[in-house]
């Protein structure tokens, strides 16, 4: 922690020291060409805010959800994919649940292009994470 702090490399960090607010480093993370994404992450938040209390980490290009354990990453992948990182085990996966390598900071991501695709099944692969996190 001393490393990132002296580095500035943990914008946790950055955010407690200039006063930023989480929507501060949205409007950073979704800025430019990757602006269109934000509804996207606007809408997973609003589902993710249902289930109850959680810390949120924002980090440089994406946010971190965490209870005792994190249980969720997401950012914009690209300028026209956003990700959504769900760390739990043993999800039957599909065409849009992707598992990870060992070793990767969340076991499985679903890649998003628009609001609409952010359904139910998303949801729920969220919730039971965020269950099994607390």
């Amino acid at each position: 922690m001393l490393v990132q702090y002296v580095l500035k490399t943990d914008v946790q960090l950055i955010v407690q020291e200039k006063g930023l607010t989480t929507d501060d480093v949205w409007d950073q993370i979704y800025r430019g060409p990757k602006a269109s994404l934000r509804p996207i992450h606007e809408k997973v938040m609003s589902a993710i805010y249902q289930f109850g209390d959680f810390e949120i980490a924002p980090k440089k290009g994406y946010v971190s959800l965490r209870r005792k354990r994190r249980f969720a990453m997401l950012g914009p992948a690209t300028n026209t994919r956003f990700e959504l990182g769900i760390n739990i085990k043993d999800l039957d996966t599909d065409e849009r649940l992707i598992e990870q390598p060992a070793g990767s900071m969340c076991n499985y991501k679903v890649c998003l292009t628009e609001p609409e695709q952010v359904d139910e099944t998303v949801v729920i692969r969220v919730r039971i994470a965020y269950e099994k996190a607390g």
